[in-house]
């Protein structure tokens, strides 16, 4: 059996992270003159797990990396790969009043960390994604983009959403963005007390017709209409920091 490809995680706070959650994982560490310090207790545990690590030049870690974009620093990990979607522990996570925030078909690697990084930061743990051709998965790029947010988020996949997101209305209200004259999110809000499963559709075409046919409620946040959208990280800012204010 093939050995699954490691992961390039760069930027402080995405290294960071990775080695406060999870330092098992890292297998080499590199980083160049200016996080020399920042480095050092990384380079103490890598010792101790007797694993590589060691400075390079800026050029260097550049390669390694796979781009200029690495803040000075670069661990190569093992891979977190997305879990299975397993719909009997959604009546845990409903009991606790957790948000799930779904993407079916968002294809930037950059808009998946932005989100991630986003979830993060207003203590949003659950992240359902789709089997959507398109859907970005956990990358380097995305794990760089979310400044260590991935680390923190239990990542999944649902292989046919419509049928996932089904089984979690027991116990969700099951909510669509979309463009047009649909509810605003505090409309929801008002109209349920259950947590919210919150779905974001693709960048170009929106939430597929099969998966916002099952979804209970459709939302639209009111703008100026200067232009017709929001990219869909700040949308999920937006919303996200919305369940969160009202989770608590």
């Amino acid at each position: 059996m093939a050995q699954p490809k490691l992961s390039r995680i760069a930027g402080l706070a995405a290294v960071s992270a990775l080695f406060k959650c999870r330092p098992e994982s890292a297998e080499r560490l590199f980083f160049d003159e200016r996080m020399k310090a920042e480095a050092e207790p990384w380079c103490k545990s890598m010792a101790a797990a007797r694993k590589p690590y060691r400075q390079v030049p800026t050029e260097e870690l550049t390669k390694v990396a796979g781009t200029p974009l690495h803040g000075g620093i670069v661990v190569v990990a093992q891979p977190r790969p997305p879990q299975a979607f397993e719909a009997v522990k959604s009546f845990n996570w409903a009991k606790a009043q957790e948000p799930i925030v779904v993407l079916d078909g968002i294809g930037n690697p950059h808009n998946l960390g932005a989100i991630a990084r986003t979830m993060a930061f207003f203590g949003l743990s659950k992240l359902l994604l789709s089997d959507h051709p398109e859907q970005a998965l956990p990358s380097d790029a995305a794990y760089r983009v979310s400044e260590g947010g991935l680390e923190h988020l239990d990542v999944m996949v649902a292989h046919n959403l419509p049928k996932a997101l089904e089984r979690l209305k027991p116990h969700y209200q099951v909510v669509a963005t979309a463009l047009g004259a649909h509810l605003p999110m505090e409309r929801i809000f008002a109209n349920t007390g259950k947590p919210i499963a919150l779905v974001l559709g693709n960048e170009e075409q929106g939430v597929p017709a099969s998966t916002l046919a099952v979804c209970d409620e459709i939302v639209t946040i009111p703008g100026s209409g200067w232009v017709q959208s929001l990219n869909v990280a700040a949308t999920t800012a937006i919303l996200v920091h919305q369940l969160a204010a009202r989770r608590g």
